[in-house]
């Protein structure tokens, strides 16, 4: 297949807003930029279209803890709405097209539906490694300057709970940029206290945007709109 008919065929299996007219341009390399006209979204195509193509009862996420010994099982429908609920609350935290959130969090279901729903309202996510030591939390939080952080009150390993928050207050007491709020998981093995005018609990925030009764549309972004931020340490030992 010519490469051009290849990148055609691989963007007609994308939902889009407005299709894209040109494929690549070049104009500028080595910094190349794919589909540069076209609009779409990304949590769009990974729940919205799946739902909508009858598939909404398929599991979409499976999550399955040995160290917590609990599984849950979540449907493309039963994700969506999750999600939905979870964007609800960013907005109501002022979250919106191009901010960014950092996601502070274990691997639980909660982590997933935090960047799903940052990609709903178009908004960049970046998620940190739970766990990691205040400073480099810290680091992270001064180079994108979060809108919002989605934390959980704390970890578990198989021989230890790990307290998230104390990290997390300390990097954003020692960080010259600080988030409008932090939205908090409050889990059962070790729940937190909550900061009053800067703190949410995930719960009561998804119930609020739930009572108010009001859908969480997808943004539309430009395809060449960054999604995520994933830093990696490097040579120099700083985020980039």
């Amino acid at each position: 297949m010519h490469t051009d008919a290849l990148w055609r065929a691989a963007a007609n299996a994308i939902h889009w807003y407005t299709p894209p007219s040109i494929l690549l341009d070049d104009s500028q390399p080595p910094f190349y930029r794919w589909f540069p006209d076209g609009v779409t979204n990304a949590c769009f195509n990974a729940l919205d279209v799946h739902v909508a193509a009858g598939r909404g009862e398929q599991a979409a996420l499976i999550y399955d803890s040995p160290v917590t010994d609990s599984q849950r099982v979540f449907s493309y429908a039963e994700l969506l709405h999750a999600v939905a609920l979870c964007a609800g609350a960013l907005a109501r935290c002022g979250v919106a097209r191009g901010d960014r959130v950092v996601i502070y969090m274990p691997m639980v279901p909660e982590a997933v539906f935090a960047m799903l729903a940052s990609a709903r309202l178009g908004a960049v996510h970046s998620v940190v490694f739970g766990g990691f030591a205040a400073h480099e939390l810290q680091t992270r939080i001064e180079d994108c300057a979060p809108k919002v952080i989605v934390a959980a009150s704390c970890g578990i390993e198989p021989s230890r709970i790990v307290p998230y928050k104390p990290l997390l207050d300390t990097a954003i007491r020692n960080s010259a940029k600080k988030p409008e709020a932090c939205v908090i998981l409050q889990r059962e093995q070790h729940p937190c206290d909550l900061i009053d005018g800067r703190d949410v609990d995930t719960a009561a925030a998804t119930s609020a945007h739930k009572m108010a009764a009001t859908s969480v549309p997808c943004t539309t972004v430009k395809a060449t709109d960054p999604l995520y931020i994933l830093y990696t340490s490097g040579t120099t030992g700083q985020p980039k």
